[in-house]
C-alpha cells in the first residue's frame, strides 16, 4: 500500500461517523417518552373526601386547589365533618377506609359518594354541573395519621390499629373493592408529615411502600388507582412528587421527615399548600390520561396497566433537590461531544503513530 497514512485517516474518519451516528441514536434512545399531561377535554366529575387539612388546601385564599382543578376541567365537590349517612364523613383516619371501602354500607356510601355534588367547603368551582356521577374520588387522612407505631419495615397487619403494618393491612384490603370499580379513578393523598420526630422515619417508611410497592406486591392489574405523596412534597423545600422534563420525579433528602411547612399546628402553610398545588394538578391530569388510555381498549375493558410503573422514574433520595430525570437536551449534547471528542483524539493518536512508523522506516 503506497500510502498508509491516509488509509488510517479515511478508516479514522469512518469509526469518528460511526461513533457519531451511534452516540446520536443513543441519545435520542435514551429521551423519556412523553407523558400526557393535557386536561381532560371534556368536564370531569371529582370528589374529594377530606377535613380541616383538605378544606384548606382547596381554598382560594390558601392552597388554590380547587381553583387550579377547575381550571383543569374537575367540576370538584367533596364531603367533611358530618357528611353521608351515618355521618361517614366524620371518620377519615387511615383505619376508618374499611368502613368506606370494605365495610357492610360500602354500596350505600359509595352511591351517596359518586352523587354528590355539593361544596362542604369554600372554594371556586365550576358553575355548571356536566352531569352524571363523579368519576375521580381523592380520598386522605389527616396528619395525626403520620403518627404510625411498629417498626418501619413491618408487613401488613390485620390487627395492627395506628400502625406501619395496620396501615398496609387497610390498604391491600381497599385493592378488593377498587378492583370492582375501574369506571372509577381512585387517587390516593398521603397523609402530610407533622413536626415530632418521634414516628416520622415510620411515616416515611410507609408513604414510600404506598407509592413504590403497594400497587406491585398486590399485582394490581388496573390502572385505576393512583397516589400522590403529598406528605414527601411537605417535609423539604426540595422534595418533590411531580411531572419535570416529562418524567415523573419523587425525590427527597434521606432524614428529612418532618414538617418543613409548619403553622401554628401541623396543619400546612398556605406556602406548602400552594406548592402541593402545583405539583398535584399535572400529576392528577397524568393519571387520569393514564386511566382513559386503559379503558378505551378493546370491548371498553380496562388493561393490565400499573399505574406506579407506568409514571415513576427511579428513586433518588440522596440529595435534597436530586432529579431521576433524564439529561437535559443540552446535558445530553454535550456528553455526545464528549464522547465523539475522544474517539477523535484517538484516531489523532493513531495516525501519528503511522507517521512515526514511517519516519523511523525511511
Amino acid at each position: 500500500m503506497k500510502n498508509p497514512t491516509r488509509w488510517v485517516a479515511a478508516a479514522s474518519g469512518l469509526v469518528l461517523t460511526a461513533a457519531f451516528l451511534a452516540s446520536s441514536q443513543d441519545q435520542a434512545s435514551a429521551q423519556p417518552a412523553p407523558q400526557d399531561t393535557d386536561p381532560p377535554d371534556h368536564v370531569v366529575r371529582l370528589v374529594f373526601i377530606h377535613h380541616s387539612t383538605g378544606e384548606n388546601w382547596l381554598a382560594d385564599d390558601n392552597g388554590g386547589l380547587g381553583l387550579a382543578l377547575a381550571e383543569n376541567n374537575y367540576f370538584v365537590s367533596d364531603t367533611n365533618y358530618g357528611w353521608g349517612p351515618e355521618s361517614i364523613g366524620d371518620r377519615t383516619d387511615i383505619p376508618d377506609w374499611l368502613e368506606w371501602f370494605r365495610g357492610p354500607e360500602t354500596d350505600r356510601y359509595m352511591q351517596a359518594l359518586f352523587a354528590e355534588d355539593g361544596q362542604n367547603s369554600s372554594y371556586t368551582r365550576l358553575e355548571a354541573n356536566p352531569g352524571g356521577e363523579n368519576e375521580i374520588v381523592l380520598f386522605k387522612s389527616c396528619f395525626p395519621n403520620s403518627n404510625l407505631e411498629g417498626n418501619s419495615d413491618d408487613p401488613p397487619a390485620e390487627e395492627g390499629g395506628y400502625s406501619v403494618g395496620g396501615a398496609k393491612y387497610v390498604y391491600n384490603q381497599l385493592l378488593a373493592y377498587f378492583k370492582t370499580r375501574p369506571d372509577k379513578l381512585f387517587v390516593v393523598i398521603t397523609a402530610p408529615p407533622v413536626s415530632d420526630p418521634s414516628y416520622a422515619e415510620n411515616a416515611r417508611a410507609f408513604n414510600q411502600w404506598l407509592v413504590k410497592d403497594w400497587l406491585n406486591e398486590n399485582e394490581y392489574p388496573h390502572s385505576n388507582v393512583a397516589v400522590f405523596d403529598f406528605y414527601n412534597v411537605l417535609t423539604g423545600r426540595g422534595h418533590h412528587h411531580r411531572i419535570i422534563g416529562g418524567v415523573v420525579e419523587h425525590t427527597f433528602a434521606s432524614g428529612r421527615d418532618t414538617s418543613a411547612y409548619p403553622t401554628e399546628d401541623d396543619h400546612p402553610s398556605r406556602a406548602g399548600n400552594r406548592k402541593a398545588t402545583e405539583e398535584f394538578v399535572p400529576l392528577l391530569n397524568l393519571f387520569y390520561q393514564r386511566w382513559q388510555e386503559s379503558t378505551a381498549g378493546a370491548g371498553g375493558e380496562i388493561e393490565a396497566v400499573n399505574t406506579a410503573d407506568a409514571t415513576l422514574a427511579p428513586l433518588t433520595p440522596d440529595a435534597e433537590g436530586a432529579s431521576p430525570q433524564a439529561l437535559p437536551p443540552w446535558g445530553a449534547a454535550l456528553l455526545a461531544a464528549a464522547a465523539i471528542g475522544s474517539v477523535v483524539v484517538l484516531a489523532a493518536f493513531i495516525v501519528a503513530v503511522v507517521i512515526l512508523i514511517r519516519r523511523r522506516g525511511t
